[in-house]
């Protein structure tokens, strides 16, 4: 059970590690005011980078979990939740993210957003995906499916990123 909301999530998913050593990719992702960030940005501490949609059901589940996971590590560890809802602007994306975000009341996760989906579509993944990437930006592993972000398996995942 996550202690978060009472709703249990299962670790349903596949882990990928075919892509490790990999660099981050250069995606732009924005913040809800339109300011462009990429993940090299976030470099000198590991990534915990998820992509999910509004629309997404095993997504929004694992949003509480990953939640408590930013909080319990803190500055360790930067989880970033990039939407990528479609609408082909920015503005479309922010009336979607902005209410979601508002209503689960998150302490720690902002609202990133991708309109263009370039980090999915480019990638090949479908959603819920997290990718670890490690303090020098390189790609740990990735996850396909929706997880527990506060269970064991997810916390032994995680102690991977140096």
């Amino acid at each position: 059970m996550s202690p978060t909301n009472g709703s249990e999530v299962a670790d349903k998913g596949t882990l990928d590690r075919s892509h490790k050593g990999e660099a981050a990719p250069d995606f732009a992702f924005t913040d809800s005011r339109g300011n462009k960030r990429a993940v090299a940005d976030f470099a000198g501490k590991p990534v915990l980078l998820n992509l999910w949609a509004t629309w997404c059901a095993p997504c929004v589940k694992e949003m509480p979990t990953l939640d408590a996971l930013a909080v319990a590590r803190g500055d360790a560890l930067h989880v970033l939740t990039i939407s990528q809802d479609t609408d082909g602007a920015d503005t479309k994306a922010v009336e979607k993210v902005t209410p979601f975000f508002e209503k689960a009341r998150f302490n720690k996760l902002q609202p990133w957003l991708d309109p263009e989906a370039m980090w999915s579509l480019n990638m090949g993944v479908n959603l819920p995906t997290t990718i670890l990437y490690d303090s020098a930006g390189k790609e740990v592993w990735r996850y396909s499916g929706d997880m527990d972000w506060m269970g064991a398996k997810a916390a032994a995942l995680v102690a991977e990123a140096k």
